[in-house]
């Protein structure tokens, strides 16, 4: 082979690596984490870069705020706080200044997680005095109706890529009893409320399912041998296994936006950081250091990203 066209052929492939590269790094850099920390005394959400640097105390508020959940486009975040006295849904753009409280309800509602579509926001809510369910309402608060009505205890709401489905938590218990100790089995239905199926079916509670970016796989945290780990299973419930097989607990696990790496909660004895873990290699790097508790990750949805694909 000519010389020269050897040269050209490895100049073509190394430009394509690099591009492919900095392609990747300038999506990533668009990418961002939300996550409950306590550094500051109480519960506060923040934001940090995905490699843990750039933190930013979003929420800024001496109530408790917790679970932040991201719109499909970035630009906000869902999330509960205690502020006005009880556990109420709020929405915050990125910069911390544009509040609404989109629920106003005597009783707890809590957990919020946006549509795909950004159209609707499901959340859980003791509203009905039955036990604690799933709600949906629009994105600004209005027309709040019931999926679920039932005794059962459930929570950690979560929809499918396309919006047709939704995952949740059912603690398969009596209605007084909200104890982890509880059997909490994944379960899936339409985004509806009908057709409800179990999805597993193991010892000790499992919850904090989330599809993949793609639908294909679920990923949640559950008790095995008494300890709690990170699982991943098809999206119909099959080929189960523990991705984090850790000697301290893991919980809380969120997708990238790519579906390579999922992002968690890890600790033991009260000090707990954001981890992520890649799919593929298994590779753990540890984002936050602090003592006390850093919990909730939820990885920002970066669309130039997505549409790439």
């Amino acid at each position: 082979m000519n010389k020269h066209l050897i040269i050209v052929i490895l100049f073509l492939i190394v430009s394509c690596k690099d591009s492919k590269q900095h392609t990747e790094s300038r999506n990533s850099a668009k990418e961002r984490i939300s996550f409950v920390t306590d550094r500051d005394g109480n519960a506060e959400i923040y934001l940090m870069d995905i490699d843990g640097g750039n933190l930013q105390n979003l929420s800024n508020h001496d109530s408790l705020d917790f679970s932040p959940s991201w719109s499909s486009d970035g630009s906000i975040l869902y999330f509960y706080s205690k502020r006005d006295g009880n556990a109420e849904i709020y929405s915050v753009d990125t910069t911390g200044k544009k509040l609404n409280r989109l629920t106003d309800h005597p009783y707890a509602d809590v957990l919020p997680a946006p549509s795909p579509d950004g159209e609707f926001v499901l959340f859980m809510s003791e509203r009905d005095s039955l036990s604690r369910n799933i709600y949906v309402m629009n994105k600004d608060g209005s027309n709040i109706k019931p999926l679920t009505q039932n005794k059962f205890y459930e929570e950690s709401p979560a929809w499918s890529p396309n919006g047709q489905k939704i995952i949740f938590t059912r603690q398969l218990r009596d209605s007084t009893d909200n104890s982890h100790a509880a059997n909490g089995e994944i379960h899936i239905m339409d985004s509806y409320g009908s057709n409800v199926q179990r999805l597993t079916n193991k010892e000790g509670y499992d919850s904090g399912a989330k599809f993949s970016p793609d639908g294909q796989k679920i990923a949640f945290y559950g008790v095995k041998n008494n300890h709690w780990d990170i699982f991943i299973m098809n999206s119909d419930g099959s080929n189960l296994y523990n991705l984090t097989n850790d000697t301290i607990e893991c919980y809380s696990p969120e997708w990238s936006p790519n579906g390579k790496w999922l992002v968690y909660t890890a600790g033991t004895k009260g000090v707990y950081n954001i981890w992520k873990i890649n799919l593929e290699t298994k590779q753990k790097i540890q984002l936050t250091n602090t003592t006390g508790r850093n919990e909730g990750p939820a990885w920002g949805k970066n669309l130039d990203f997505i549409a790439e694909q």
